[in-house]
């Protein structure tokens, strides 16, 4: 089963369109850091992503010198964010992130990395929710006032539907 290393936009956005129960209904894997689990999501809803299925793993000491190395080169990402990028790259998992700076260094890295945008068209293709609810939850993202995704994007999706 593909791995889906998630960054914490990634898991607002899906919750925002109220889909995070059928998140963990598609045929990946979906992980987060340590690190991000216990500054981002410990406190919010990640007991219940955990209970969903979501994994919570430890970095090997070089990956945490990976990570340690990116956020000295890269001051803009986040702690939690190098941790998901080191922990995607060191085990050849996919990044999941709506984080424009870390799609960036994913890009330039050469690792694997999808947007939210992308797990939409993954609940679509699988058939693992009703194009009401893709409608629905695009709506939301769209019409939230912290909507950082292209709305064009979005627009061409919600006409597919």
């Amino acid at each position: 089963m593909q791995v889906l290393v998630s960054d914490t936009s990634v898991l607002i956005d899906i919750e925002r369109a109220s889909l995070t129960a059928r998140l963990f209904e598609l045929p990946y894997e979906f992980v987060v850091p340590d690190v991000l689990f216990e500054e981002e999501l410990l406190d919010w809803i990640g007991p219940e992503l955990v209970e969903r299925g979501l994994r919570v793993e430890e970095l090997t000491p070089n990956e945490v010198e990976q990570a340690t190395r990116l956020r000295r080169e890269r001051a803009m990402l986040s702690v939690p964010d190098v941790f998901a990028f080191a922990l995607a790259a060191a085990r050849d998992w996919t990044l999941l992130t709506g984080d424009g700076a870390l799609r960036e260094e994913a890009k330039s890295q050469r690792v694997r990395m999808h947007g939210v945008l992308w797990v939409f068209d993954q609940f679509e293709e699988h058939g693992t929710c009703a194009t009401d609810d893709l409608k629905v939850g695009l709506t939301a993202l769209r019409n939230h006032p912290r909507c950082r995704l292209p709305v064009r994007e979005i627009n061409v999706r919600l006409g597919r539907y």
